[in-house]
């Protein structure tokens, strides 16, 4: 193998490890949301760095799966969540 694509590997499993860690050390906060809207409910199970903006996440994640349109998204969005369960 040459030299030079032989630093390539290690450039790039150096780098995919660099992402893995900070991605695995960043996440304080891990929350389950249940939604439901329009007859139609979804969970979702988010982690992130700040306790509200992983909350809020969780909750426009759940409603993707279940709202049609940005009228529906945005409605959905601003439902109270039937159920949030921290995990972390």
């Amino acid at each position: 193998m040459k030299k030079a694509a032989l630093i390539g590997i290690v450039f790039v499993v150096a780098v995919i490890g660099a992402i893995a860690y900070s991605t695995m050390t960043l996440a304080t906060h891990r929350v389950e949301v249940c939604m439901e809207f329009n007859g139609l409910a979804s969970c979702r199970t988010v982690s992130g760095s700040k306790k509200e903006e992983t909350l809020r996440t969780a909750i426009s994640n759940a409603c993707a799966t279940i709202a049609s349109g940005v009228t529906d998204s945005m409605a959905c969005d601003r439902t109270e969540p039937k159920k949030i369960t921290w995990l972390k």
